[in-house]
């Protein structure tokens, strides 16, 4: 017996094919009267018609898919995240599509606009910003072509485009660090700062080194490097290669510290016993590291939890910004010298 389809539909209700695929499909631009939309569900309902899903995110514009876009599925960093994420779409009834920009922050326009095309009801974007004005605004137009269209965006970054965000401490956390590592006796720092145009290393840069300036304090030696393992690899080899004896290395984050560690390793020191390591995060994965990494923690899932919130929140004039607290957490890998 063949299937029935909606054209059938149509002809038992005595209506046109378009009003019976807004009656039951929905429509993101048009309504059906109540009487006409009770006449298609009837006539639906005889001849016992299911609708496409695909039919249906096609009229009304969106699907139940959520997007999130991350710089590398790879990292712990954004597998945190995204578990937040799939808790809190989950819990709305979403199904979560991952892209991964794999750290080539151009890309992140080409997936919002694969991701529009694929009528995702809202999209998460997690990860710093960079300091590029031109990439930036792309990014700015894509997004608002994506509003125009009726879906919601909010980020997990610097709060730099006029969408909801979850912004994190991250100044005030790398203050904090370093004011702990004095505090247990460091003097002597350098810092593995990542790129010098992430906007997310730049901030804990800073907020550091302002820290040592306020305690009084030499300036920090500074070497800059991938915002990865490998990087922090290549950052702390530098270091030990051609920099000034230290007590402690800052990585703004906890993969490169992860790589700075293994750096110190393989030049045959012990860290936490000849050279000091403190990152930022505290990845889940720290719980398998020795010696225990300091660290600034974040509270990652819930980060992810709260952007995906804030994703599915109506558009409004004034973004809501959302500050996320940090701690930080001594471990083994900076003993006190005191």
């Amino acid at each position: 017996m063949p299937s029935v389809t909606l054209s059938d539909v149509a002809r038992e209700a005595g209506v046109s094919l378009a009003t019976a695929s807004r009656a039951i499909n929905g429509s993101a631009n048009r309504t059906v009267r109540p009487e006409l939309r009770e006449r298609v569900l009837a006539a639906a309902g005889r001849l016992g018609y299911s609708p496409d899903a695909n039919a249906q995110a096609m009229a009304r514009g969106r699907t139940t898919t959520l997007g999130l876009i991350v710089h590398d599925i790879a990292d712990p960093y954004f597998s945190s995240i995204a578990a937040g994420v799939s808790a809190a779409a989950e819990d709305e009834g979403l199904m979560v599509t991952l892209a991964s920009t794999a750290h080539r922050p151009e890309r992140e326009t080409v997936l919002l606009e694969m991701l529009q095309s694929q009528r995702a009801r809202a999209i998460v974007i997690a990860g710093g910003r960079q300091d590029d004005p031109e990439g930036t605004e792309a990014l700015r137009i894509a997004v608002a072509a994506y509003a125009e269209r009726g879906g919601t965006v909010a980020m997990i970054a610097q709060p730099i485009l006029d969408v909801n965000t979850v912004a994190i401490d991250n100044t005030g956390g790398a203050a904090a660090l370093a004011q702990a590592l004095v505090g247990i006796g460091y003097r002597e720092f350098a810092i593995l700062t990542g790129p010098g145009r992430h906007l997310t290393g730049a901030e804990r840069t800073t907020g550091f080194a302002a820290a040592l300036t306020e305690a009084g304090l030499p300036e920090p030696h500074l070497v800059e490097c991938e915002f990865t393992r490998d990087g922090g690899y290549a950052g702390m080899a530098e270091l030990l290669r051609s920099g000034p004896k230290v007590q402690a290395v800052f990585a703004v984050n906890d993969v490169m510290a992860m790589g700075a560690m293994a750096a110190a390793r393989d030049a045959g020191l012990t860290v936490g016993a000849d050279i000091g390591v403190a990152g930022f995060d505290d990845i889940h994965t720290l719980r398998d590291v020795t010696p225990g990494l300091s660290t600034v923690a974040v509270p990652l899932p819930e980060v992810g939890r709260l952007a995906t919130h804030l994703a599915l929140q109506p558009s409004s004039e004034k973004p809501l910004v959302e500050q996320v607290q940090v701690e930080v957490v001594l471990r083994d890998s900076t003993p006190p010298l005191t």
